[in-house]
């Protein structure tokens, strides 16, 4: 599996289990890099065109489809929890 594949998978799994996005220090964490090395990957990731994007002037992920990481009035309910948002 290639790094943003990997970086990819980390963050969607994160999103779906808590309805939040992973801070790049748990990012590095899970791939066992360097906390720098983590966020570079996340940033790579964004780079690539992934239709996403990090909150303006951080290294905070604001959204990741189809996963909001803010609060929208697109709420997503699943089997009646509702802990998401969508983009």
């Amino acid at each position: 599996m290639s790094q943003l594949d990997q970086v990819f998978q980390i963050i969607i799994k994160r999103m779906k289990e808590t309805g939040q996005a992973p801070h790049y220090t748990e990012i590095a964490a899970e791939m066992d890099v360097s906390v720098e090395a983590g966020r570079n990957a996340m940033h790579d990731l964004f780079k690539a065109g992934i239709p996403g994007w990090l909150f303006p002037n951080t290294d905070l992920i604001a959204s990741f489809a189809p996963f909001n990481n803010l609060p929208t009035q697109y709420r997503i309910t699943i089997d009646g929890e509702q802990k998401w948002f969508g983009q």
